[in-house]
């Protein structure tokens, strides 16, 4: 469990009646295995909806309030992924002091998520455009920028997991690495032949650590653990080299967590099937892994000129 200093609760006047809850929605997180960045964004959620509700009790709440909460968000601007992503922080909330049997129901229960966009064009690289990607790839410590950015593209590592590797995760014998993922789950990976070199010797030229407990397998210029922010980052930075030849308006927003989508696509396009790619992403339900399975275009073309299409003797000649 992480140290609960790493988020501080503010002392606001209008929470000080909910302050309990808030401090067992944070230990309860933190037990479970969220990352920072989730507790960050899942707190601030959670305060903005109990500023709303003046004090009213918890177990007095009702799912109306919920829904006005998440109409206000939409009218404030919030789009439709931030507003499920408050949404999915009220319902987690609930549910923690549910099993912390501080509270007994849960009002964001049976709200229906908004719709977002599932027919704009996907975002996802090729195995060409990755390649062009990796060479985009510099920097002082290039060798260990290649590993994270090869450990996402072709083993669908999520930022956090790479964020969470340990040296001692890495099996040189086995080919194997351990991946601690969502849910607080571990899932073993065999490690490609070329990702394995890179890995080694980004190893080998691992940065030194500012203590001798520190495990982290990818480490900062100050010694430190690289957190999840700087890989971000270091991915932004990149896919803006990987781009700076295009005109502004042809740039596509790709981030970090589009590499890991490129590689559930390329297994599935190279044949693998629904319920391995749903392991190796680590998925709990394999209709997470099914938002993956891309057609384009020109794979329906194919699909298409495969029909034999059989025409009546008359059908399509002018009389």
């Amino acid at each position: 469990m992480q140290a609960m200093a790493t988020i501080r609760i503010p002392d606001d006047e209008m929470l000080e009646d909910y302050a309990e809850y808030l401090e067992a929605f944070l230990i309860w997180m933190q037990d479970a295995g969220y990352t920072d960045y989730t507790q960050k964004n899942y707190l601030s959620d959670v305060r903005q909806f109990l500023m709303g509700l003046s004090g009213k009790e918890l177990d007095a709440v009702k799912k109306i309030h919920v829904m006005s909460f998440l109409s206000n968000a939409r009218r404030n601007g919030s789009g439709d992924a931030t507003r499920n992503r408050k949404h999915a922080a009220i319902h987690c909330f609930y549910k923690a002091l549910i099993e912390l049997e501080l509270i007994e129901q849960n009002p964001a229960i049976g709200i229906k998520k908004a719709k977002t966009e599932k027919n704009r064009a996907p975002v996802y690289m090729d195995e060409r455009q990755i390649g062009e990607f990796l060479e985009a790839v510099d920097g002082k410590y290039r060798e260990r920028n290649l590993a994270i950015f090869l450990l996402m593209a072709y083993m669908g590592l999520r930022v956090g997991e790479v964020h969470a590797l340990n040296v001692s995760h890495y099996n040189a014998e086995r080919r194997t690495l351990q991946v601690f993922g969502k849910g607080r789950k571990w899932r073993t990976l065999p490690v490609p032949e070329a990702v394995m070199g890179v890995l080694e010797e980004a190893i080998s030229q691992r940065l030194s650590p500012w203590t001798d407990r520190e495990e982290a397998l990818f480490v900062s210029q100050k010694g430190r653990r690289m957190s999840i922010r700087a890989i971000q980052q270091l991915a932004a930075d990149t896919f803006d080299r990987f781009q700076q030849d295009l005109e502004p308006h042809q740039r596509i927003p790709y981030s970090s967590h589009k590499l890991r989508h490129s590689f559930a696509t390329m297994l599935l396009r190279r044949g693998a099937d629904l319920r391995t790619v749903q392991e190796m992403l680590g998925h709990s339900s394999i209709q997470t892994t099914t938002v993956y399975t891309h057609v384009s275009n020109r794979e329906k073309e194919e699909a298409m000129s495969r029909l034999d299409v059989k025409l009546p003797g008359n059908s399509g000649k002018s009389e």
